[in-house]
């Protein structure tokens, strides 16, 4: 089980992954992770207060929340897809920079994935999302 300080409750907190965060999909899984800002992205009107904000922000814990909807399948499998999903990510919080805000999205194709599998497509969707996005050309 994650802590309560890990977890997303408020779908403001859903929104603001989702719109401001990287989208990855792999296999059965989509996450969105929102890097928290890097100390020197802003421009500080003076040098305190960005040191004040940059130290709260250190402190800040990685958080998760999940997407299981009704085309995954009924209640049963819905919840056995959120455990298996819940129990992958505790165990990939700490590799995530402090701040970092985690949404997984399973798709239907999560219903019938073993746990291995889950795995490997969160593991690959995740570290696709932590890359920084290139310019594609047309």
């Amino acid at each position: 089980m994650l802590a309560a300080a890990q977890r997303l409750r408020r779908s403001t907190d859903f929104a603001a992954a989702i719109r401001g965060g990287r989208r990855a999909g792999r296999g059965a899984v989509v996450v969105h992770l929102a890097l928290p800002p890097t100390p020197g992205s802003g421009a500080p009107s003076s040098p305190e207060p960005a040191r004040a904000a940059g130290a709260e922000e250190s402190s800040a814990p990685t958080r998760a929340g999940f997407v299981v909807s009704k085309a995954v399948g009924p209640a049963v499998v819905r919840n056995r897809v959120r455990r298996q999903l819940r129990h992958l990510v505790r165990e990939r919080l700490a590799v995530l920079p402090e701040g970092s805000t985690l949404v997984v999205r399973a798709l239907p194709a999560a219903a019938g994935a073993s746990y291995a599998r889950l795995g490997a497509d969160l593991d690959a969707a995740v570290a696709s999302a932590r890359m920084p996005r290139s310019r594609r050309s047309r």
